[in-house]
């Protein structure tokens, strides 16, 4: 006999109420380690299965085999407490990666991992789900979120439900702040969407022993994993405030001379980005696969003169391939070893021009038009990189290098290196209206 009754937290009692009901289509229960994150997400995954006869159901998590090792384990001791009998109630196949309830529903163990070969997550096909939990979700990108949401509809009209996507993590900075955390903080968060702070605190079933070791970790991991504090600081070198790069991409700035600045792709894995601004905001994104500068030099004069930007108020790379773009358009030339101006503190030019963007973003000044995730994702990503080194030292100010940065995020930061230029003109390196001298 199977008797569900699940001895739950009030924040799991909460959330469970919130997966149940007939508004809410998205939740985020997100915190410290050990919270019974991962648990509700079992709870609700078998209950919804066994409640409703041929339903289907998804749990994903970045990798398979970290969810095979982890939650499918967490499934395991839910069925054990409910007397849920492998080989009688339900059965798995590690093969297909399936499991079968008697009553015909089904759940689909699947990695959301955004492979090169699978960017637009074909991989999930005309799939069609009755609800879906990702556990982790602060390890997939919002791109993966976002499709595996779209796949919510098998059934549901039948049973009279709406979507629902469930949705665990530890505190990070990333998509999961950005919709979830800061709109709640900030009593904006849509009613379609819910989000529970996690603690350890919060479950009476977890190990002293486990508090104990938490307690043992850095002050950072401290800070995500055993008081669930989303606000922590990741180091005290970074020069942009994390909130104020997310609001770049809906604040709105005052129009006024137009620019285009292009970081030009010096190898294979490289893009080349070009950005059209309008004053101080970004109006648009061309990023072109590694092509050749006669085509680059083309499609940014393609943009000149449809927007009417002055060629002084061209400005690309100079360094490497960059300089044959220049030669052919006779725009300007950005050299980041160049001497710092005015004589300022700064390692170079591309230093000096950093400091600039990060104060500008920070007041809130800088704006970004786009509706495409991966941009977005990809700016905050290489945003974030941008810290200051030897900050104990009496030299120059410097940032991490643009090779470190690559080291450390598998590729070049060519959309923050086309920001960064269009603060050539701010330094009153060429007069315009907004530059400041």
């Amino acid at each position: 006999m199977i008797d569900i009754s699940p001895d739950l937290t009030s924040k799991q009692k909460r959330a469970l109420k919130y997966l149940l009901d007939n508004t809410t289509t998205e939740v985020l229960y997100g915190g410290a380690a050990g919270g019974g994150k991962s648990f509700l997400l079992c709870c609700y995954s078998i209950i919804t299965c066994l409640q409703y006869p041929g339903v289907r159901g998804l749990i994903g998590r970045s990798k398979l085999d970290a969810l095979k090792k982890t939650t499918l384990n967490t499934f395991f001791d839910v069925c054990n407490q409910w007397n849920i009998k492998s080989g009688e109630h339900y059965n798995y196949n590690a093969q297909s990666n399936i499991i079968t309830f008697y009553n015909g529903s089904e759940i689909i163990l699947k990695d959301l991992f955004l492979y090169p070969s699978d960017a637009n997550f074909d991989s999930l096909g005309s799939l069609e789900l009755t609800f879906a939990c990702i556990d982790e979700a602060n390890q997939i990108t919002e791109k993966a979120k976002n499709v595996l949401s779209s796949r919510l509809r098998y059934k549901l009209d039948e049973y009279n439900l709406i979507p629902k996507l469930y949705m665990s993590c530890n505190p990070a900075k990333g998509w999961v702040y950005n919709n979830f955390y800061k709109p709640n903080r900030d009593n904006t968060l849509p009613n379609h969407q819910k989000f529970i702070q996690a603690l350890v605190s919060d479950n009476k079933h977890i190990s002293k022993h486990y508090e104990e070791q938490l307690q043992k970790l850095d002050e950072i991991s401290k800070a995500r994993l055993l008081r669930g504090d989303w606000e922590y600081d990741d180091s005290n070198d970074t020069l942009i405030n994390y909130d104020s790069i997310i609001n770049m991409f809906s604040n709105i700035v005052p129009t006024g001379e137009k620019y285009i600045t292009a970081d030009i792709a010096r190898y294979g894995k490289d893009k080349t980005c070009i950005f059209f601004w309008n004053g101080l905001q970004v109006s648009q994104i061309v990023v072109l696969e590694l092509s050749s500068m006669v085509d680059v030099a083309n499609k940014i004069k393609e943009i000149q003169q449809r927007e009417g930007v002055r060629l002084s108020n061209i400005i690309v790379d100079e360094d490497g391939v960059g300089g044959g773009a220049k030669d052919i358009l006779r725009c300007k030339g950005f050299q980041n070893n160049s001497k710092a101006v005015r004589g300022e503190n700064y390692q170079n030019l591309k230093t000096q021009c950093y400091y600039k963007l990060a104060d500008l973003i920070n007041r809130g000044q800088i704006g970004v038009s786009t509706n495409d995730i991966k941009f977005k994702e990809l700016i905050i990503q290489e945003l974030e990189m941008v810290k200051r080194t030897n900050i104990d030292k009496d030299s120059k100010l410097s940032i991490l290098s643009k090779d470190k940065v690559k080291d450390l995020i598998g590729r070049s930061p060519d959309y923050s290196d086309a920001l960064m230029m269009r603060m050539y003109y701010e330094l009153g390196l060429s007069t315009g209206r907004y530059a400041v001298l």
